[in-house]
């Protein structure tokens, strides 16, 4: 197995030009300062005075009196007045004062180089016949998976730090209900829902009591099929839990962007197409529906092979990536919608009687731009997440993005060769050249022959459905979500 070739080297490259050029050039400062987005700044008190009709109050002694001896009291103003909030262009300096900006900037960068490997391995490989070399895009695939469930970790950390605790019953509410529909998928029959789990486990499992046994140990894998569902139900349930708040916003930024866009009926039908993916991403694994009915589509009292089974896993592939690019290229309606929510809050107060704080207005307003990029990440995780599950699910599942048939087959388990260790040599000047050259050279046939080794236990069949579950439950829960997130600002918020 060839381990230090020009992937490994491209790699290296890669993410050499990813520290280096973090600090100058950044997409993910692009994403958000590129004219595009449009922040509100908060109005001073002057303004707020004389929207009022009155001056700036000045304190007085009795004032002091009455706060005890410290500050004034606050400046409040009549909630009717006629305010409107200045719009300005997002730029870098703002960008920089917003919370979790640096992980936010880090995450997109990294998915950014990602992609770039990722796509120069998959033109190596259709050039070159690599098929005894580590996949490195598969790697970065893999890391960047790994990149977003923890934001997402961390963003629901800040939320169960937070005083008034809705946020971590939300939460924790969120967890249970995926564990109970994680056990109800769990259960359904792979006739049903082809991720192909079982297989996969039992591959596994089998591999692992043969690797033991060529190692010399007599030892079985003590696991139950049980066992391992009830695994898999709590980790789902740790990704349901994860993905809450992300859906519930997402349904409050779909609703703000299709009524923000009430003149422009394309991008209306694009938003709720975007919106409404997770559906079909969800009945491409029904085999009912998807694979056999494409294959034997009933027309009046025959059938037509729409899509033949052989190409079926391909085009699958091929309508989950067109689906995660058109929900990323409406990210920038869904932003602006969510930076609208002060003008919209604004207009809402103006409603209502009464007097409001000046300092309550500033806060709100400047609350809504600081959360932008905790926003943005809500939006973007859980569609990096399924997009890399199923370029991994291509890469490790070995598959094709060929539209032709495809002849399915399982990479055989290698027994990994045993390496001779390097004869010692004296120490001398002409020889320290070549022992060092024969260290390297070991230590590359001991990692060659891990690697080989893990090759032979983690095979495609095991791969194919992980990867596969994961994109699936992660379109399941977002569209769980963000289904509640449509009734509850539409029907509970009204009420």
């Amino acid at each position: 197995m060839a381990l230090m070739g020009v992937q490994l080297v491209v790699s290296l490259l890669a993410a050499s030009i990813m520290q280096r050029m973090a600090p100058h050039c950044s997409f993910a400062r692009w994403l958000l300062c590129n004219g595009s987005l449009f922040r509100f700044k908060h109005p001073s008190e002057g303004e707020l005075c004389a929207l009022a009709g009155k001056q700036m109050p000045k304190p007085s002694r009795r004032d002091r009196r009455q706060n005890g001896g410290g500050e004034p009291k606050p400046l409040t103003v009549p909630k009717d007045i006629d305010l409107h909030l200045q719009a300005t262009p997002v730029n870098v300096l703002d960008a920089l004062v917003l919370r979790f900006f640096l992980e936010y900037q880090w995450l997109i960068d990294f998915v950014v180089y990602a992609m770039g490997v990722y796509l120069f391995t998959e033109g190596y490989y259709c050039a070159v016949d690599a098929s005894k070399e580590v996949n490195i895009g598969a790697i970065w695939c893999v890391l960047t998976i790994f990149f977003c469930l923890r934001t997402l970790y961390t963003l629901m950390s800040h939320y169960f730090r937070s005083e008034e605790g809705g946020e971590r019953s939300v939460c924790l509410a969120f967890g249970f209900l995926s564990l109970l529909v994680a056990m109800l998928v769990l259960v359904v029959r792979e006739d049903y829902l082809e991720f192909g789990l079982e297989p996969g486990f039992a591959n596994l499992f089998n591999n692992l009591e043969g690797f033991a046994k060529q190692q010399g140990y007599e030892w079985s894998v003590p696991v139950t099929k049980l066992t391992v569902k009830l695994g898999l139900a709590v980790i789902c349930a740790f990704i349901g839990a994860l993905l809450a708040f992300p859906g519930l916003r997402l349904a409050q930024t779909h609703l703000d962007a299709v009524q923000m866009n009430a003149d422009r009926p394309i991008i209306q039908v694009l938003l709720h197409a975007s919106f409404l993916s997770p559906v079909l991403v969800l009945m491409l694994w029904v085999k009912p529906i998807a694979r056999d009915f494409l294959a034997n589509a009933p027309m009046g009292k025959t059938t037509i092979t729409l899509i033949p089974s052989s190409t079926f896993s391909s085009v699958r592939l091929w309508v989950v990536v067109a689906l995660c690019v058109l929900r990323l290229a409406l990210t920038r309606y869904h932003l602006q919608a969510y930076l609208n929510l002060s003008q919209k809050w604004v207009e809402q107060i103006k409603r209502e009687a009464g007097r409001i704080a000046a300092i309550d207005i500033q806060r709100k307003v400047t609350r809504v731009f600081c959360y932008l990029t905790v926003v943005t990440l809500q939006y973007l995780a859980p569609i990096l997440l399924i997009l890399f599950s199923t370029l991994a699910l291509k890469s490790l599942g070995d598959f094709s993005w060929g539209l032709v048939p495809e002849v399915p087959g399982v990479t055989p388990v290698e027994a990994a060769i045993p390496t001779e260790a390097p004869p010692l040599t004296a120490l001398g000047e002409d020889e320290d050249g070549d022992s060092m050259e024969d260290d390297v050279q070991a230590a590359v046939a001991q990692l060659s022959e891990a690697m080989a080794a893990l090759r032979a236990v983690l095979t495609p069949i095991f791969f194919r459905g992980v990867f596969a579950f994961l994109a699936w439950w992660v379109a399941a829960c977002q569209l769980i979500s963000s289904l509640f997130g449509i009734y509850f600002h539409q029907y509970l918020m009204q009420n």
